[in-house]
């Protein structure tokens, strides 16, 4: 139904805008400083969920809406901002509870859930700016119409970003927990990482509220 051509052309186009760290990146990236290892993969899952979603709303004909419309678009971009934002100062009002020595023991944050460390993820994916401008803007040009079934190849194509995404994502959050563990020495310097995570995270926040679209 989708030709290796355009699987082809759609990965590469996908490696070059994934590889420019953005919203997704960035999250996991400081999750995986104020929290460890396990939450940032758990991050990385929740975010690749979350990104197929906007796939799924393009291929049923939402993701267009929200692309076209100012105020949707605004909407989303400012309530994905909003809870980057929270998370943040959540990680950086707890950086003192981080020790070294539960880190040498349990090298996530066991009593926050996976669960719900995926659904953290899922809703930054599902409102990442970069992410509905690229499925509502870039995924359409890839289809074949003359071939039928546009809703099932978009959900097709998707599959290739959200693998690329899921393997550099996870990739990303490994390295910054690798890091994480060097400062789990100290107690003093675990409360740094942990607050330059929850930093992070606010200035992501802060950027995708104020960059994006300006019509």
């Amino acid at each position: 139904m989708v030709s290796t051509d355009r699987y082809l052309a759609f990965a590469a186009m996908s490696l070059t805008v994934i590889v420019i760290p953005g919203p997704s990146v960035l999250f996991v990236i400081g999750r995986a400083l104020a929290h460890g290892r396990r939450t940032a993969v758990a991050t990385a899952v929740g975010n690749v969920f979350g990104s197929y979603l906007l796939v799924v709303a393009v291929a049923v004909g939402i993701g267009s809406l929200v692309e076209r419309s100012v105020t949707v678009y605004l909407a989303v971009k400012l309530a994905g901002a909003a809870y980057l934002v929270f998370l943040g100062v959540q990680a950086f009002r707890h950086r003192r509870e981080l020790k070294a020595t539960a880190i040498a023991e349990t090298p996530a944050d066991p009593a926050r859930g996976d669960l719900r460390t995926i659904l953290d993820g899922v809703l930054v994916g599902v409102t990442n700016p970069k992410g509905i401008v690229f499925f509502a803007a870039v995924l359409p040009q890839f289809v074949d119409h003359a071939s039928g079934h546009v809703p099932l190849q978009m959900l097709l194509l998707g599959l290739v970003p959200i693998s690329i995404g899921l393997v550099t994502d996870t990739l990303w959050g490994l390295t910054a927990s690798a890091a994480r563990s060097w400062f789990a020495g100290s107690d003093r310097r675990l409360s740094l990482i942990g607050g330059a995570g929850g930093f992070t995270m606010i200035g992501l926040g802060l950027t995708v509220a104020v960059t994006g679209r300006a019509d």
